[in-house]
């Protein structure tokens, strides 16, 4: 009876609702979207967030932390001469402007005479430039300009033809470089002081490089493509095995080690667009525990998966104060002694209470955070706890002090 009289609530509360009829509405939940409105609920869900990245990692493109083999950057390098300068070129104590100016008239059936040469207005330079991957014969590059004499200064100079070549590689020039240098620093002088701001010896010539021969780049290896983290972490190396083979099952990835993995190059299919594709996908990657430090700015980093083992934390201060009064002792009478001043010192030290911080099992950075900002804490102090927490065995991560 008493099952038969609830069902027969229900059919009527359900029978009055589809007529229209008065209907009581169950008792709703709280909207966690209000809720996460208030100051209160933001910090939960940015400490929801936190814990999340800190377990799970930060989702980045592939394109951001990797690189394809083959498709690197090549170092250009090359001997040149800058002229047109204002009397800051070499000195004769550097014959080599002199000699490569020499060297250059003769280039082009000009005879010169290299005990006449002034080298003043002229340096000697070294000559880089990078050349990127799929870069083309005709494409502008830009090269730095850095003298190898005494010359004061580049300013105003302009760099005459010089041919850049691939570390070990003198035969091939890839590039031709020549133009007006530009240089960031200034100087002057005057009265035999002088003061610059600064490199003046350090220039660049934008767009100076004119590309004759693209460097060679190879994609696919034995039928594989090969897939290399900047970053070594075998973690994050299994799970960019797994996004692949869950995404492209027919790419067959395999993490060879922490840093490289290998696909399979579809057949009757652009490596390029195979490439664009695995470039783009997202994946978690792990957050390493390590906490660096950098004493001389007292700049600290700490990661985000580090933990600290159940600890106590005590500061605490002491003062020394020492105070100086000054007295006048005067000799007694008939005594033929000299009136003389004498300081008195008095010092006096107070230990401050201690401030004592409790820190829990799995204390996160937002709990280090926190507590560090409650005491007040001056960043020597930081850095003096993290290393005692480290000395100590707490602190469950790698430290690293520069």
């Amino acid at each position: 009876m008493k099952l038969l009289s609830t069902l027969s609530a229900l059919l009527l509360v359900g029978l009055s609702a589809a007529q229209g009829g008065p209907f009581v509405k169950p008792t709703e939940k709280p909207d966690d979207s209000k809720s996460s409105k208030t100051p209160q609920g933001e910090l939960e869900r940015r400490l929801k967030a936190m814990n999340s990245d800190e377990k799970n990692g930060v989702s980045v493109r592939l394109k951001d932390i990797s690189r394809f083999r083959g498709i690197r950057a090549n170092t250009l390098m090359g001997f040149g001469l800058v002229i047109g300068l204002a009397g800051t070129g070499d000195t004769r104590r550097n014959p080599q402007a002199a000699a490569a100016l020499s060297n250059y008239l003769k280039s082009i059936n000009m005879d010169a005479q290299l005990s006449n040469m002034e080298p003043k207005n002229a340096a000697w330079v070294v000559v880089t430039a990078e050349l990127p991957a799929f870069t083309t014969n005709g494409q502008l590059i830009d090269v730095t300009v850095s003298s190898a004499g005494d010359a004061q200064s580049l300013r105003g100079g302009t760099l005459l033809r010089t041919e850049l070549y691939a570390v070990g590689n003198n035969e091939k020039a890839y590039s031709i470089a020549q133009g007006a240098i530009s240089i960031s620093g200034f100087g002057a002088a005057a009265g035999g002081n002088q003061s610059s701001t600064g490199f003046m010896t350090v220039g660049r010539v934008p767009n100076g490089g004119i590309v004759e021969e693209g460097a060679p780049t190879k994609l696919v290896y034995d039928g594989k493509m090969y897939l290399e983290l900047m970053d070594s972490d075998l973690t994050t190396a299994s799970r960019i095995q797994d996004m692949i083979n869950k995404k492209y099952p027919e790419l067959n990835a395999v993490a060879e080690n922490g840093q490289t993995i290998s696909v399979s190059a579809p057949k009757g299919i652009n490596p390029i667009s195979t490439m664009a594709k695995l470039e783009e996908l997202n994946v978690n990657v792990d957050n390493a525990a390590v906490v660096i430090i950098n004493e001389k700015s007292g700049a600290i980093t700490i990661g985000g998966n580090v933990r600290i083992a159940p600890s106590v934390i005590a500061v605490g201060s002491i003062s020394v104060e020492i105070q100086e009064q000054v007295s006048v002792s005067q000799p007694n009478p008939f005594s033929k002694g000299e009136t003389a001043v004498v300081a008195n010192q008095r010092v006096n030290a107070n230990q401050g209470e201690a401030d004592v911080a409790v820190l829990a099992p799995n204390t996160t950075v937002a709990d280090l955070a926190r507590i560090f900002q409650e005491l007040r804490l001056k960043a020597n102090d930081i850095i003096n706890i993290l290393q005692l927490l480290r000395q100590q065995g707490a602190l469950k991560a790698r430290l690293i002090i520069q």
